[in-house]
């Protein structure tokens, strides 16, 4: 029973599993081999309480590793006497530090074709690996969450938690009425189970949880470099790729102490704030400083440089103009071909592409391709379009809110003889190259759907001039317009009368010259360097 394959499954529509007949806890054979990832720094007690659960679960002990990882702890940690086992402990290293770069160490060793991250001062279930990894051996691209529930850590020896553990009830060991529920179940709840969910990947909040190893390697793994919210910010890649979250309640778990969030809230949330507002996107709450570039844009603008230079930069300048700043543009052309040797410069087979490199090669928000990639992810849109029809101001933004609407995966917009625009979601990408998807609009179709518009409802006609703008070169017959009065402004020349307003010679002689420069080209070099030499 270890499915996985596009064709034997039902179409997962957005995070809705339904389909999906997870087979009754020890009714069934495990094949799947299941490597369970445990960071730590300190706590030697609590870690000795983790592995004392893990040593009582119902999953086959033949098909089960225990990785934990010392990330540099002081004393370093040591292996208890009640562990699985197969249990080791490895060091960190001294390459880097933190919960990421301790989990990417333990995966990078981990032989189980299922990665299950634990936290190490979680007392798990005797089921809890079993309830997470059954998914795991139905389809390839599912990420399983377990429950969680806060307790003050009472006096509690290894051996007792591995009895209690053995004998099936967590309840024997902790006061299950005084725990403290996690949010994310509470949001697990609302929406069904997460089926009913527009983002599921926020309750994926890291103490436990489980995905094929592929799936874990294909995204890179937890990013170092976010000390904070790295679990969310995980998260957030993993649903960008395809995946479908689903949460298990049978896979019951406490947590050892409270969370951060109850003793510091505010400190909590503000240490996670930089790092989600670069790399997540769809958390628009935290992009709300004006005239900001972020790591990760919002939207993907691709371009194909297949034109005249000023129609593609044209293009590109209504790109990073519009409404929706949090753009970045790739611009699609055999750029691979432009090579440093010597050339003729004017001469140059290549001249037009050469020159277009040449605007935008120090533009931090244009990038060069020669292809369009498979998937923009992390970034969560995907917009193309014809040069000879640019964004107009608000197109994107007209364009995305019309997605999040109906939740369609893409939008196809009509444009006439100039073909189509489309906008595409990411997540919807990544799951039509999971499925391993030949025709990726049909895939999009099934799993979160296609919408289809027009061009006046993104492209909105500007408003109609009153009148004809002037001409950029007047003729040079043209007659001098003259400047306005002092009569005409209400001045004292008005009262005046007419032959004490007529011009006087110097005025006549500066009048005739006025004319002559016109006649030689009104606002040339030329006809200003005559003036000069003439006066």
């Amino acid at each position: 029973m270890t499915g996985g394959t596009a064709a034997d499954l039902p179409p997962i529509r957005h995070n809705d599993y339904s389909p999906l007949d997870p087979p009754a806890l020890g009714g069934w054979d495990p094949e799947l081999p299941v490597s369970v990832i445990i960071p730590a720094h300190g706590g030697q007690h609590r870690l000795d309480l983790t592995l004392a659960a893990l040593a009582a679960q119902t999953y086959p002990g033949h098909l089960m590793e225990v990785i934990v990882v010392d990330d540099g702890s002081d004393p370093p940690l040591r292996l208890p006497e009640i562990v699985p086992d197969n249990t080791r402990i490895v060091t960190a290293g001294p390459s880097g530090w933190g919960i990421a770069h301790a989990v990417n160490t333990g995966a990078a060793l981990a032989e189980g074709r299922i990665i299950q991250r634990l936290d190490a001062d979680m007392v798990v279930c005797r089921e809890h690996i079993e309830a997470l990894a059954r998914w795991h051996h139905l389809a390839g691209y599912l990420v399983t969450i377990g429950a969680k529930k806060f307790v003050e850590e009472p006096a509690l020896t290894a051996g007792r938690v591995h009895e209690g553990v053995r004998a099936g009830s967590l309840g024997s060991l902790f006061d299950l009425s005084g725990a403290l529920p996690s949010s994310t179940e509470q949001t697990i709840s609302r929406t069904n189970g997460l089926r009913a969910s527009r983002n599921p990947y926020h309750v994926c909040t890291g103490p436990t949880v489980s995905m094929r190893r592929e799936i874990f390697q294909a995204v890179g793994g937890v990013d170092p470099e976010v000390l904070r919210g790295e679990d969310t910010e995980f998260a957030y890649r993993l649903a960008a790729h395809g995946v479908v979250f689903v949460p298990d309640m049978a896979a019951q778990a406490v947590h050892l102490g409270l969370p951060a969030q109850r003793r510091d809230p505010r400190r909590a949330v503000r240490v996670v704030a930089p790092y989600l507002a670069h790399r997540v996107p769809l958390r628009r709450d935290l992009r709300k400083d004006r005239g900001r570039h972020w790591l990760v844009p919002y939207v993907e603008v691709v371009l194909h440089a297949d034109g005249p230079e000023e129609r593609v930069r044209e293009a590109v300048g209504a790109a990073l103009d519009g409404s929706l700043g949090d753009v970045i543009v790739t611009l699609v052309a055999p750029w691979s071909e432009l090579s440093g040797d010597r050339r003729p410069v004017l001469d140059d087979p290549l001249f037009d592409l050469r020159l277009l490199r040449e605007h935008f090669a120090h533009d931090e928000r244009v990038r060069f391709a020669d292809e369009v990639s498979a998937t923009p992810a992390p970034i969560p849109f995907r917009y193309t379009g014809p040069i000879s029809v640019p964004p107009a101001r608000d197109t994107l933004e007209r364009m995305i809110r019309a997605m999040q609407d109906d939740r369609s995966g893409m939008l196809v917009v009509g444009l006439g003889d100039d073909g189509e625009a489309t906008l595409e979601r990411t997540e919807a990408l990544g799951r039509a190259r999971l499925l391993g998807a030949d025709d990726v609009a049909a895939s999009i179709e099934a799993t979160h759907g296609v919408r289809r518009g027009e061009r006046p409802e993104f492209w909105p006609a500007g408003p109609t001039p009153s009148a004809p703008a002037p001409s950029r070169s007047p003729a040079p017959s043209a007659a001098p317009v003259p400047a306005p009065s002092r009569a005409a402004a209400g001045g004292r020349d008005a009262a005046r009368p007419a032959a004490e307003r007529a011009p006087g010679p110097e005025q006549r002689h500066q009048e005739t010259r006025q004319k002559e420069t016109r006649k030689e080209g009104r606002g040339s070099l030329l006809g200003r360097l005559r003036t000069v030499l003439r006066n």
